[in-house]
């Protein structure tokens, strides 16, 4: 039996074609994948992106807890509602989930993780919890729902939906967040355009996401938002990371903080390791297109190979892009080989993100 999110019903009545995500019964689209992709780039769309898992965790000890758990450093968050993203980390330096915290007061900080890590992050945190901070309350918030609200419209129809709201997020910036009644605005997202999520109660959900339809927000599925999110360079889990590499090989770097005092799991191992890999953007330059698992030739200084993590055809550049992993050392501009159907085809090694707030960028 697949879960189900609080908005299924809404799905099925606009036709959504369904698909099990990593257990979860999820829209893959409504229609045209494509015109989703591109109404988020040009105006606003919406996503139900209430599988994954919200996390409050309270206590005196919240922040001296966090400090040890994950990677960044909750220090950097001294104003309430503001948010870090950062990863949580094995012993041995890999990464067992990628999230964002929100600090909301100083006994009071809560955590996004993904849908398809949710168990495995309860158990370690809990378990982390146990042995460090036994006084904290960790609640898993599955009473709630989130709505993703994307695209460079997209706060202005959220203000039309939500009263009062402007008044108090027209001054967010990004990684900002605040409360307004129900509702948990944080100005974040997943597609490289501006936006909102905002977490509500799940019985509010079909309400709220029938009023951003009629405000003009289209539904948006997962076919888009995995194109939109490959465009913005933005890391999926369990394709261009997991707990076999560490966020140093995963173009995570800026989310660690190995510079101050503050231990973490997982950072002795990171600072004694060597970075041998990295993770790169590739725009294909023969006809041709990029896919997970592709094996990438570079042939230089004895480095021989690489992998594709997320690949696939860009919709805003009408051309192939791709994350991948490759040897550490070859340099952005470098020409590489990928190989498509026993085929060598040419690829640029370049700087992502390769669209950022509508705009290309390579």
């Amino acid at each position: 039996m697949l879960k189900t999110t609080p908005l299924n019903a809404a799905h099925r009545t606009m036709n959504a074609k369904m698909v099990d995500f990593g257990g979860w019964d999820m829209p893959l689209h409504y229609g045209s994948q494509l015109d989703e992709h591109h109404c988020v780039r040009r105006d606003a769309g919406m996503f139900d992106v209430s599988h994954m898992l919200t996390v409050d965790i309270r206590g005196e000890n919240v922040r001296q807890f966090l400090r040890g758990l994950v990677a960044n450093n909750v220090d950097k968050l001294t104003i309430p509602g503001k948010a870090l993203y950062t990863c949580m980390l094995t012993p041995t330096g890999g990464i067992i989930d990628d999230l964002i915290i929100y600090f909301l007061s100083e006994s009071w900080f809560r955590l996004v993780v993904n849908a398809g890590t949710a168990d495995k992050d309860i158990d370690w945190i809990t378990a982390q919890s146990r042995q460090l901070a036994p006084d904290l309350t960790i609640t898993p918030r599955r009473d709630l729902a989130m709505i993703a609200v994307q695209g460079p419209n997209a706060r202005t129809k959220v203000w039309n939906v939500i009263p009062d709201s402007q008044a108090i997020s027209e001054d967010l910036k990004p990684f900002q967040s605040v409360m307004l009644g129900d509702y948990f605005i944080a100005r974040t997202g997943y597609t490289g355009e501006d936006g909102f999520e905002i977490t509500l109660p799940a019985g509010q959900a079909v309400d709220f996401w029938q009023k951003l339809y009629a405000a003009g927000v289209a539904p948006a599925g997962l076919g888009a938002r995995d194109t939109l999110r490959l465009e913005a360079g933005m890391n999926l889990y369990g394709q261009d990371m997991d707990e076999t590499v560490n966020p140093l090989e995963s173009g995570l770097a800026w989310t660690v903080d190995l510079k101050s005092e503050r231990d973490f799991i997982g950072k002795q191992v990171l600072l004694e390791t060597p970075v041998n890999q990295q993770l790169v953007g590739l725009v294909l330059l023969d006809k041709g297109v990029l896919r997970n698992h592709q094996k990438v030739i570079t042939q230089k200084e004895g480095k021989t190979g690489g992998e594709i993590t997320s690949g696939g055809f860009s919709p805003t550049l009408n051309q192939s892009i791709a994350l991948a992993r490759i040897p550490a050392g070859i340099a952005v501009g470098e020409q590489v080989h990928v190989v498509v159907r026993d085929k060598q085809l040419a690829a640029k090694v370049v700087k992502y993100p390769f669209v950022r707030n509508g705009q290309a960028l390579v």
